[in-house]
């Protein structure tokens, strides 16, 4: 039996470079840091994006990571009284919660601090900022970027950055393209700043209508179009159906989120969850929502169980119900987490908990 050859040494990554290109990649490494160019698949260069949730289970689904990424820019947006300001104070409280720290840039100056305190917010902790023009509000968001602090910085809205020029100048003078310059510059001295920072900055956003337009969306979002190119994520929030009590009386809405783009998994995916005016996003309905489409629950009739435990008589009584027992809600979120990814797993499975609950609210 002849003997065996040894097997050959395995060559290093980099000894398979051409001798030219590895000097200039030691030249690149010394002038700009390590890291500054490295090969896609060494570790470290592609890690999983984190997230901070929303509050909303159907949504933290939906978006296909489990919420809002880290380092990257999110456009919220939507007509008025949607929940914009609601979803993006729910992220705050997440961040908060994890020991995070964040800061609310109040263009619109029309934050509530006692409903921020109701949805969970540490108002004591959380930095505010009532800037007097557009480009004070967007250097503000800069150099809090650059101190590599924050888990969260919020711009509240878009639509009212308005530039230095047009507040100095007369009502009804003509300051064509200014917000939208202003946005373009911002947007480029922040993209690269806030992947090594991972601070997730929201901007909420308006929506205006197109004049002369026939055919198609005539709606659209003013800031130019900066933004849109910029979002790793944006998020197009409607309020679909008002929730009443049992005294008749409106408590909540039924809002509907859809993800028109995503750069960090499947664009074009639809959550639902109610918001209720006391308290923000109903946690427990968004769970019996995306416990529903994922077939979790048992309903007969009326009645909502779960693994033969009857949780209510309807969905407001089980949400109610959910609430007083935490750890039910928790053992069924584990079921919904542990089904969602069961799904995802599968090559040809269909994407599950990211469309519109099937559940509708109770009038």
């Amino acid at each position: 039996m002849p003997p065996k050859t040894p097997a050959a040494p395995k060559k290093d990554a980099s000894s398979s470079l051409p001798p030219a290109l590895s000097a200039v990649l030691a030249q690149i490494q010394k002038e700009f840091g390590e890291g500054a160019i490295m090969r896609l698949g060494n570790e470290g260069a592609v890690a999983k994006i984190p997230a901070i949730s929303t509050s909303a289970l159907t949504l933290d689904l939906a978006l296909g990571i489990g919420g809002v990424p880290r380092g990257r820019i999110i456009e919220v947006f939507g007509p008025e009284s949607s929940g914009k300001t609601t979803l993006v104070l729910h992220i705050i409280a997440e961040a908060q919660k994890n020991g995070g720290m964040c800061a609310f840039i109040d263009t619109e100056h029309a934050l509530d601090p006692g409903y921020a305190k109701k949805i969970g917010v540490d108002i004591d902790n959380l930095l505010v900022s009532q800037p007097d023009s557009g480009e004070e509000a967007l250097t503000i968001a800069d150099q809090l970027i650059r101190s590599n602090s924050l888990d969260v910085i919020v711009v509240d809205s878009v639509a009212a950055l308005a530039p230095r020029a047009e507040l100095e100048g007369q009502i009804g003078d003509s300051h064509v393209g200014l917000q939208a310059r202003l946005m373009s510059q911002a947007m480029r001295k922040m993209t690269g700043i806030l992947d090594k920072s991972k601070t997730c900055c929201i901007f909420t956003n308006q929506i205006r209508e197109k004049i002369g337009v026939m055919f198609g969306n005539p709606e659209t979002t003013p800031g130019g179009r900066a933004l849109k190119f910029y979002s790793s994520v944006r998020l197009d929030i409607r309020r679909i159906a008002g929730i009443k009590g049992g005294d008749g009386k409106f408590v909540g809405n039924r809002t509907r989120v859809k993800v028109v783009k995503n750069k960090v998994a499947p664009p074009f995916t639809e959550a639902e969850f109610d918001i209720l005016y006391a308290e923000g996003i109903s946690k427990e309905g968004a769970v019996i929502d995306a416990a529903n489409d994922l077939g979790l629950l048992d309903k007969r009739g009326t009645w909502l169980s779960y693994e033969g435990q009857q949780i209510g008589q309807g969905r407001d009584a089980a949400r109610e119900n959910l609430r007083q027992d935490p750890a039910l809600l928790a053992k069924i979120r584990d079921a919904v987490l542990a089904k969602h990814a069961e799904h995802r797993a599968k090559p040809s499975g269909k994407e599950v908990g990211a469309k519109p609950a099937t559940l509708a609210a109770e009038d």
